[in-house]
């Protein structure tokens, strides 16, 4: 029987090739199959010519027009999310205030017949400005102030409404990028931006000079440094001793932080010691009196001692 049915599987696939038909062949194995199965011929010829035809590639550009639809729209959406527009609660007077975001894009809307200004960080230097479209786009730049409060200005003013380009600003100090767009009906006066990490970089700044500030408010020409240092010789040993007239300043080397501070006591007027008030600041001691002699001892079994003694010679103001 098995027989028969692959005789007969052949003789379709001669008549097939008698007849002259443009579809290859199909398999007479796969004719076999499907017959063995009980698949009619005419419905088990049509299967095995749809399996052995081959698949129907998309032609090369319009994979290529696919893969670029996708990409712009990817771009569009990153664009849409970056975009920084106006609002009202940052206006300063007819200035919008952005807040500075490294990859953002600022909106600034103009107008013809208007002349916009873009003010960058006072102390900023200009470096270059870019523009996409220079042809209906008049853009120039200047600067006000001088010194530390030296301020650029890019100047910009559409030919038309209904224009947008784009504006490219490098600095010393970062890269703006401002989307531009005119319209009939308003124009934005200025932009500007703040910048909260140079804000937070300051603040940090000004809290670590407050930490290590000795003193505030000391006339330079009241100190007195007729201060005499002897004794031992030990690493922490004192650079100087000098007063302002309230208050005694020990200045001891930079490293001493690193290692153990020696207690300081004051020699009072029957010659014993006592302990005074004092504080460290930095590499300071700041002694809340004024005293004629003290000492700095450290050590146990072999003790260091440094004398810090004041002259009784004319005053030396203002010298270090």
């Amino acid at each position: 029987m098995i027989r028969s049915v692959l005789l007969f599987a052949s003789s379709i696939g001669l008549a097939a090739c008698a007849c002259g038909a443009s579809a290859a062949p199909p398999s007479a194995a796969l004719l076999a199959a499907r017959l063995l199965s009980g698949t009619p011929a005419a419905e088990a010829s049509g299967l095995a010519a749809s399996a052995a035809a081959p698949a129907r590639a998309l032609p090369a550009r319009n994979v290529r027009a696919h893969q670029g639809s996708l990409a712009a729209s990817q771009v569009e959406a990153a664009n849409r999310s970056a975009v920084q527009e106006p609002e009202r609660d940052f206006y300063a007077g007819a200035v919008q205030v952005y807040p500075w975001t490294e990859g953002a894009l600022y909106r600034l809307y103009t107008g013809p017949g208007e002349v916009s200004d873009i003010a960058l960080q006072p102390g900023e230097s200009l470096v270059s400005v870019a523009s996409g479209d220079t042809a209906r786009w008049i853009i120039g730049d200047t600067s006000s102030g001088s010194g530390a409060t030296r301020r650029s200005h890019i100047l910009v003013k559409p030919s038309a409404a209904g224009l947008k380009t784009n504006l490219v600003i490098a600095t010393d100090r970062r890269v703006y990028h401002v989307e531009l767009e005119s319209m009939a009906r308003a124009a934005m006066a200025s932009i500007a931006w703040t910048y909260p990490e140079d804000a937070l970089l300051a603040l940090r700044a000004r809290a670590a000079a407050a930490e290590t500030q000795v003193a505030a408010g000391i006339a330079v020409e009241a100190l007195n440094f007729n201060y005499r240092i002897e004794g031992d010789s030990p690493e922490w040993r004192p650079l100087r001793a000098f007063d302002d007239g309230r208050q005694v300043f020990i200045e001891f080397p930079a490293t001493l932080p690193e290692g153990e501070a020696p207690p300081l006591f004051v020699t009072g007027a029957d010659g014993r010691s006592e302990l005074v008030n004092y504080r460290l600041k930095g590499h300071y001691y700041v002694v809340d009196r004024l005293f004629a002699a003290a000492e700095l001892r450290l050590g146990e079994r072999r003790q260091q001692v440094v004398r810090i003694l004041r002259e009784s010679t004319g005053p030396a103001r203002g010298r270090s």
